[in-house]
């Protein structure tokens, strides 16, 4: 291998390594965003009949008055249940749980990345001794 190789192969090592930092930092947003969901549900319960803020759009919020614990929840493909908020939670809850398994699998795959790198390093000396 010569350095106009191994240049490449660290161009594409590098590209590698910003797309899974990309992957690994939408997955911790999701899983932080995931987590507040999970508050303001725990901060509803109990609360029927309360006056709430509620969202209706990115920071914008109107007063609402909570007639019910009982959730419409989107499940894809515009398909809507009722869910209470302690069965909602718990939706959230496996998502944030298989959000953890993408997130460790990226990181074992920027884990691998860097020891490709170092094996490509290693050989790369080992043939110009």
């Amino acid at each position: 291998m010569n350095e106009q190789e191994l240049n490449q192969k660290f161009q594409a090592y590098e590209q590698e390594i910003i797309y899974l930092q990309e992957q690994l930092k939408a997955v911790g947003q999701a899983i932080y965003d995931m987590n507040v969901v999970v508050s303001g549900l725990t901060d509803l319960k109990g609360k029927t009949g309360e006056e709430i803020m509620a969202p209706i759009g990115r920071g914008i919020f109107v007063k609402a008055k909570l007639l019910s614990e009982e959730l419409t929840v989107d499940v894809g493909g515009k398909n809507f249940i009722t869910k209470s908020i302690d069965e909602t939670k718990g939706l959230i809850e496996d998502q944030v749980k298989k959000l953890n398994t993408m997130k460790n699998e990226i990181e074992s795959s920027l884990d691998k990345v860097n020891e490709d790198i170092t094996k490509t390093m290693q050989e790369f000396q080992e043939g110009n001794n």
